[in-house]
């Protein structure tokens, strides 16, 4: 259908490599300097791209990520999203720490971004978005149309988030990768190690529920770790 009604877009196939893969061959493969990305699971509303232009226009300096506000719908019915998950304009990096505030298909962002702080992180199965999101929330401001512009669709099997348990696992691996970088200032490091601890305690709980001395042994060494690393920021 893609072939016969839109022949100037180009399709590449290749075997199933993970969708941090998949965007990245997107990226590389793209010749225009701003890229939008669309996961299976979400739909574009049709005034989505214009409105995040105007944005970019409206602005001297101009934004190098656009992202937007989303319905969510779940099983049918559509789901209230809470305050914690509001989306952000402007510094977002404090608060895109506990969870992501971003979703890829929202976002309008600029082909530079990925050339200067790399592209997504292909070793994280999942949370390789909210990876990629604290790590340029740290350097650059983000901008946001108010407006509702992408359905998010979930509840169905497969998705990724249904696939593996404790997703905080995935998110403490992304913030120890950018912690043990030094591409942080001082503030934003003390800013990130409350988080991380707090998240280790997290699946430190949970392993002791479920008596898991493997884990438990793991986290507790990391705990450990990262608060002797806290300490001397704090010195």
């Amino acid at each position: 259908m893609i072939r016969q009604k839109f022949p100037k877009i180009k399709l590449y196939n290749e075997k199933n490599q993970g969708v941090s893969y998949a965007r990245n061959k997107g990226i590389i493969k793209a010749q225009n300097n701003w890229l939008a990305f669309l996961d299976s699971d979400d739909q574009w509303l049709p005034n989505k791209i214009k409105l995040q232009v105007e944005k970019i226009n409206n602005y001297q300096n101009k934004p190098l990520l656009v992202h937007t506000n989303e319905l969510w719908i779940k099983d049918g019915n559509i789901l209230n999203q809470k305050k914690k998950h509001e989306k952000v304009e402007g510094n977002g990096f404090n608060r895109s720490l506990n969870m992501c505030l971003i979703s890829p298909s929202s976002v309008l962002i600029n082909k530079y971004l990925f050339k200067k702080y790399g592209m997504f992180n292909t070793r994280l199965k999942v949370c390789e978005d909210y990876e990629l999101w604290i790590r340029l929330t740290s350097k650059i401001p983000i901008y946001l149309v108010k407006e509702v512009c992408v359905i998010k669709y979930g509840g169905h099997k497969d998705q990724l988030s249904k696939k593996f348990w404790a997703m905080d696992r995935f998110r403490i691996r992304a913030l120890e990768k950018l912690m043990l970088s030094n591409e942080l200032s001082k503030i934003q490091k003390i800013e990130m190690f409350k988080v991380l601890v707090m998240k280790i305690k997290i699946i430190i709980s949970g392993a002791e529920n479920r008596k898991n001395n493997k884990l438990l042994r793991i986290y507790k060494y990391k705990k450990q770790y990262w608060e002797k690393k806290i300490q001397t920021l704090y010195d």
